[in-house]
C-alpha cells in the first residue's frame, strides 16, 4: 500500500499545515517560485515514486496564479511516477461559470475540469461547489464535501440568540441554501427540545 505524502500549495499555507498536523504528517518539501517574466516555477523537494500524493491548493485569492501553480504540482508529481494524485481544492476556481447563460459564452468550470485530468489528477476533492453539474465535468472521481452541518454547529454552539441572526448570501442560489440550511436548524432545535 503507498504512502500518502501531503503538499501545499502557497494558495493556503495555514490550511494545510493544520490538516497535516490532524493526520499526523509532515507537509511535503516543495518550492514554488516565480521567474522575471512570471511564470510560475515548481520544484517538488523529495520522492514522490509510488506514493499516494495530496495536494492542497485553494482557487481563491490569485485564482489564475494559484491554478497554475497546481496543475504544475499536479503534472510534476504525475511524471515522478506518483501512483495517485489527488487534488484538494476547498474553493474550485471558475464554479460560477458552470453554464452557457448567453451566447458566445464559455463554460469555463469545465475547461478548469478538463485542464485538472490533464495535468494527470486522478481524483478531485472540493467543498460546496457552486452547482452539482460541475461533478459531471469530469472523468475522473470527484467528491464534493459539503460545509453545511459544521456551519450549523457552529451557529449553535457559538451565537447564543441564533435564532435572531441574520444570514447573508452573495446571491439567490446561496440565499436558497441558507434558507435550507436554516429551517434545517430549526428543526434539530425543536427534536431536541422534544426529547428533554
Amino acid at each position: 500500500m503507498p504512502n500518502i505524502v501531503l503538499f501545499s500549495g502557497s494558495s493556503h499555507h495555514d490550511l494545510s499545515q493544520r490538516v497535516a498536523d490532524r493526520l499526523g504528517l509532515e507537509l511535503g518539501k516543495v518550492v514554488t517560485k516565480k521567474f522575471s517574466n512570471q511564470e510560475t516555477s515548481v520544484e517538488i523537494g523529495e520522492s514522490v515514486r509510488g506514493e499516494d500524493v495530496y495536494i492542497i491548493q485553494s482557487g481563491c485569492g490569485e485564482i489564475n496564479d494559484n491554478l497554475m501553480e497546481l496543475l504544475i504540482m499536479i503534472n510534476a508529481c504525475k511524471i515522478a511516477s506518483s501512483s495517485r494524485v489527488t487534488a484538494v481544492i476547498p474553493c474550485f476556481p471558475y464554479a460560477r461559470q458552470d453554464k452557457k447563460d448567453k451566447s458566445r459564452a464559455p463554460i469555463s468550470a469545465k475547461l478548469v475540469a478538463n485542464m485538472l485530468s490533464v495535468a494527470g489528477a486522478d481524483h478531485i476533492i472540493t467543498m460546496d461547489l457552486h452547482a452539482s453539474q460541475i461533478q459531471g465535468f469530469f472523468d475522473i472521481p470527484v467528491d464534493n464535501l459539503y460545509a453545511e452541518p459544521a456551519v450549523l454547529q457552529w451557529i449553535k454552539e457559538n451565537i447564543p440568540e441564533w435564532r435572531n441572526c441574520i444570514i447573508v448570501s452573495p446571491d439567490a442560489g446561496g440565499a436558497k441554501r441558507y434558507y435550507t440550511s436554516l429551517k434545517l436548524l430549526l428543526f434539530l432545535f425543536r427534536l431536541i427540545k422534544l426529547k428533554m
